[in-house]
């Protein structure tokens, strides 16, 4: 099993700018797809980003497009999420995953390592 970490998270104004990473550690990081996912109070678990292992396929749900950024660096077994011009409504708990094919589904209960999550807030 991977194991996941993420950090970066915070409080931020709208309008303002955060960088997530998910460090992975355990089997082959770089041969695994992906994810960031977000939970908000009371919402169900959301899909964010994904980045194929290749690196050539990249996901986006369509209320972060051309806001949010994944990126990958696999010397590092890192991912990374961008994220800019933040509103209030990115406000939730996000969490990295992996274990899971993006090609076939981006569903959270298609992916079978998580990591504990990191909180971001954004005023208005």
């Amino acid at each position: 099993q991977v194991r996941l970490v993420e950090s970066g998270g915070g409080s931020v104004q709208a309008g303002g700018s955060l960088r997530l990473s998910c460090a992975a550690s355990g089997r082959t990081y770089s041969s695994y797809d992906m994810a960031w996912f977000r939970q908000a109070p009371g919402k169900e678990r959301e899909f964010v980003a994904a980045i194929r292992w290749t690196g050539d396929r990249i996901y986006y749900a369509d209320s972060v497009k051309g806001r949010f950024t994944i990126s990958r660096d696999n010397a590092k077994a890192t991912v990374y999420l961008q994220m800019d011009i933040l509103k209030p409504e990115d406000t939730a708990i996000y969490y990295c995953a992996t274990e899971g094919n993006i090609l076939v589904s981006r569903l959270p209960g298609d992916f079978g390592s998580w990591g504990r999550g990191t909180q971001v807030t954004v005023s208005s």
